[in-house]
């Protein structure tokens, strides 16, 4: 599964009808985006009420052996924000992951070549350990440079890329491996790397924002010439 550029492909005559619609699609994904960036934007500003209101004299919420004391009102309340943005992170996977279900198949159709993934990898490209470290870069770098094996792919791609990757080793994986209560008793004791791992996803939800648009603009450029052509 190493990447290498795509061969350039021969297009083949493909009608304009057999294209999927990616305008529509790339703007849900934009705004999915960009909902996503203002939930953790959100979680960032109670990560900081929570350091500034400082830990209980009854301490964490987690006491230990299986002892959680009642919940105070700033607590509570982060609970609310956490799960209302762990719903709207869900919603945003599922709708990128349909962006770039289009998007792919309409390479496949311009390009006359199959994607380097199979259409499993759409989804667990991004749970397998190890290959979720490059293999969604490579399908979305796929879907450009089977379109334009000539042009160079958009820096945008890779600092998507290399902002998501930095979200998992700066504490997002370990944010959702402890229990909410526990990244409470994180914020009252040591909220900085909390709020480094919030501003690196708001900024990877920001460029892939970007990204979208991006490759939805070169996508329908080449949609409109064969658009131009069948007329």
């Amino acid at each position: 599964m190493n990447e290498k550029d795509s061969p350039a492909a021969a297009p083949l005559p493909v009608p304009a009808s057999a294209l999927r619609p990616v305008r529509g699609a790339a703007r849900l994904a934009v705004v999915a985006l960009a909902l996503a960036g203002v939930a953790w934007a959100a979680r960032a500003v109670w990560h900081i009420r929570l350091a500034m209101a400082g830990q209980p004299a009854s301490g964490p919420p987690d006491q230990g052996d299986g002892v959680h004391r009642p919940l105070n009102a700033l607590e509570n309340s982060y609970h609310l924000v956490d799960s209302a943005g762990g719903a709207v992170t869900a919603v945003c996977a599922l709708v990128f992951l349909l962006w770039l279900d289009r998007v792919r198949d309409n390479a496949r159709a311009l390009s006359g070549a199959e994607p380097r993934y199979q259409y499993l990898w759409l989804f667990l490209g991004w749970i397998v350990p190890v290959v979720n470290l490059w293999i969604p870069r490579g399908m979305v770098a796929d879907v450009h440079r089977s379109v334009f094996p000539d042009r160079r792919l958009p820096a945008v791609v890779n600092w998507w890329w290399g902002l998501w990757l930095a979200g998992l080793a700066g504490g997002v994986g370990l944010i959702y491996a402890d229990s909410t209560d526990d990244v409470i008793a994180r914020a009252y004791t040591g909220v900085w790397p909390l709020l480094a791992a919030d501003l690196v996803i708001v900024a990877a939800a920001g460029t892939a924002a970007l990204m979208v648009r991006t490759l939805t603009a070169a996508q329908q450029e080449r949609i409109d010439e064969v658009a131009r052509t069948d007329s």
